[in-house]
């Protein structure tokens, strides 16, 4: 399925990701935003590049959709990409970022604490500092970030990495956290902290980044992610594509589609239908299925409603379906190649 365009002209949007080395994925609860993160990160290791995929928000969503034990604040290869003709997949690493881990490692880094830092620790005043001051929790989080996108080759110690998917915050959320030095301008004004968040906001600016947003075609989720994409442009962050996750199959057409709302559908041709399938036909299993179709165009007449909302917005969009057995590995394996097909990797 090709990316879907609707509204502005499309020279006015952009669709092309080769130049991204960061990948930022946001949506409502419930859209299946990590998901499509995790399937993104296999997604952009089959075309040969070595990915690193975080997490911020403390939920160990990472390991359970791997099938892995929960991630340290240690990057741990999970996956490799599926092979795609002479190309080798690349490999797929993890890593939960949370807010004490990064401040001690910042502490290290920036004032020599060492051991010092983890007596803090102990004594909860990094817990304390993270929770005074959530504006500092998201440098915290966005530094690291920022840190493994911009390694390269002279750095010996650390895997170099291709692309960074991260698995951000929800989209109430996006700008605020991205926006960090935004949200450190009545907190500090110079300084190391202040200074860090200025060269993360370098990156999350400028073509390196965008910021892919997960939605289902219901009303709350699409609002959501037109008023997200408000707040990203108005804040100068990147903004990538739309995500329509969950979508259902479409294997009814407009016609048997209005006749199921009106409740008009042939019950004849509905039960010779099973008959030659071998079903053994009976007048409550034919009432059932007429009530599913029923429900079943009515939530299509709304999908297309919000579809209509998705395509007239000034992104490319791309559809991934509902998996009616959940998501495991191989399912996001699947995942992974529809977004290949449709260009999002």
């Amino acid at each position: 399925m090709s990316p879907v365009h609707g509204g502005a002209p499309a020279g006015n949007r952009r669709s092309d990701w080769r130049g991204v080395d960061l990948h930022v994925v946001t949506g409502k609860g419930g859209t299946g935003k990590s998901t499509v993160a995790a399937a993104l990160a296999l997604a952009l290791a089959s075309t040969g590049k070595n990915v690193l995929l975080c997490e911020v928000e403390g939920r160990q969503g990472i390991a359970r959709m791997f099938d892995v034990e929960p991630l340290p604040y240690e990057e741990r290869r999970i996956a490799r990409g599926l092979p795609l003709g002479d190309v080798a997949p690349g490999a797929v690493n993890a890593l939960h970022i949370d807010p004490e881990s990064a401040l001690l490692e910042y502490l290290s880094m920036y004032y020599k604490l060492g051991r010092a830092g983890k007596a803090l620790d102990r004594f909860g005043i990094i817990d304390f500092a993270t929770t005074i001051a959530p504006g500092v929790r998201d440098v915290l989080l966005t530094g690291k970030v920022y840190e493994a996108v911009q390694r390269n080759a002279r750095n010996k110690s650390a895997t170099v990495y291709d692309a960074v998917v991260l698995d951000a915050p929800p989209t109430g959320r996006i700008t605020q956290f991205l926006n960090v030095n935004g949200e450190l301008a009545g907190l500090a004004k110079v300084g190391p902290i202040k200074a860090q968040a200025d060269t993360v906001m370098t990156l999350f600016r400028s073509p390196r980044t965008v910021v892919h947003l997960v939605t289902v075609l219901e009303e709350m989720p699409v609002t959501e992610t037109v008023d997200g994409i408000a707040d990203l442009r108005e804040a100068r962050l990147p903004v990538g594509g739309v995500v329509i996750n969950m979508v259902r199959p479409r294997d009814l057409g407009p016609a048997d589609l209005a006749a199921a709302r009106a409740g008009t559908l042939d019950r004849e041709a509905v039960a010779a239908d099973l008959s030659r399938a071998g079903v053994e036909v009976s007048h409550e299993l034919v009432d059932s299925l007429l009530e599913e179709a029923r429900d079943h165009a009515a939530r299509r007449g709304l999908e297309d409603s919000q579809r209509e909302v998705v395509e007239a917005l000034d992104v490319p969009s791309y559809e991934l379906p509902r998996m009616p057995g959940g998501i495991d590995l191989g399912g996001l394996y699947e995942l992974a190649a529809r977004m290949r097909e449709q260009g999002l990797a």
